[in-house]
């Protein structure tokens, strides 16, 4: 029996497709959501479609890399709920100057795409677990959730950028759960959900062509998919479910995979 109502969670990266689904998804557990991203207009979309539903949600403009509207929207949630159970760090995402393509060689790599995706990735999930860990911190109980891909755990061509920074949230993920459970609690958790191949707003032209067909990349990774094809983004929220559930109190500082079986497969 899941125990989510009433817990308030935040999504950052909220807007997108698959923060956004997670935002759904939570809410419709009766969690209250506090929708987090940089465009009000997005934000203010997906709020609308938790409320259609019978959810309760917010939308704050904060960039994940803005440690001053971060604190500001910490401030904000505090105000409405008066806690801060659940964090999502779903912000993320890539840049071209950080890909390699086939044409090109990485020694030609654009070195202020390949740190903004790092800010963006890494910095982009340590900030916000720092500020709003620290409000878990002090209730003496949270659950973090970050997200990790397929790209950190085994070598995808051209993504080099995006590849390296999400490998750096595994072991981030697993430095901090030691650490809130050494330090602060045992109550707080911190986790990862590692996503296959799915199909969203930045990697839609990589994967699919103008006639929704697939690409040659989309079709290496569909044939490399035991399950042979992409994961719909609500496929993420029987895990993110059972991260978030204190029914998992004794699960910290794992990565879960939900990718069809690519990470089991070795191509033969």
């Amino acid at each position: 029996m899941s125990n989510l109502k009433n817990k308030v969670a935040i999504i950052t990266g909220g807007a997108g497709a698959l923060g956004g689904a997670m935002a759904l998804g939570l809410a419709k557990q009766e969690v209250k959501v506090a929708i987090l991203g940089r465009t009000e207009k997005t934000i203010q979309t997906k709020v609308d479609k938790i409320k259609a539903v019978g959810g309760d949600a917010i939308g704050i403009v904060a960039d994940v890399l803005n440690r001053e509207q971060l604190e500001t929207a910490r401030q904000e949630i505090l105000q409405q709920w008066g806690k801060i159970d659940i964090l999502v760090n779903a912000a993320g995402g890539n840049m071209k100057g950080a890909t390699i393509m086939p044409e090109d060689s990485f020694f030609d790599m654009n070195l202020d795409d390949f740190d903004a995706v790092t800010k963006l990735n890494l910095k982009g999930t340590v900030l916000p677990t720092i500020v709003f860990g620290k409000q878990m911190a002090k209730q003496g109980e949270g659950n973090v959730i970050n997200i990790s891909s397929m790209a950190a755990q085994q070598a995808l061509t051209r993504v080099v950028g995006y590849s390296t920074s999400k490998a750096s949230i595994d072991i981030f993920t697993k430095w901090l759960a030691v650490e809130m459970a050494q330090k602060h609690s045992e109550k707080i958790r911190v986790n990862a959900i590692a996503p296959g191949f799915f199909i969203g707003e930045q990697n839609r032209r990589l994967l699919l062509n103008e006639d929704g067909s697939l690409t040659a990349r989309g079709n290496t990774i569909v044939n490399n998919t035991p399950m042979k094809r992409f994961g719909k983004a609500e496929e993420l929220l029987s895990t993110l479910y059972w991260l978030c559930d204190d029914n998992s109190s004794f699960i910290t500082g794992i990565v879960v995979p939900v990718d069809g079986g690519f990470s089991a497969f070795s191509g033969v």
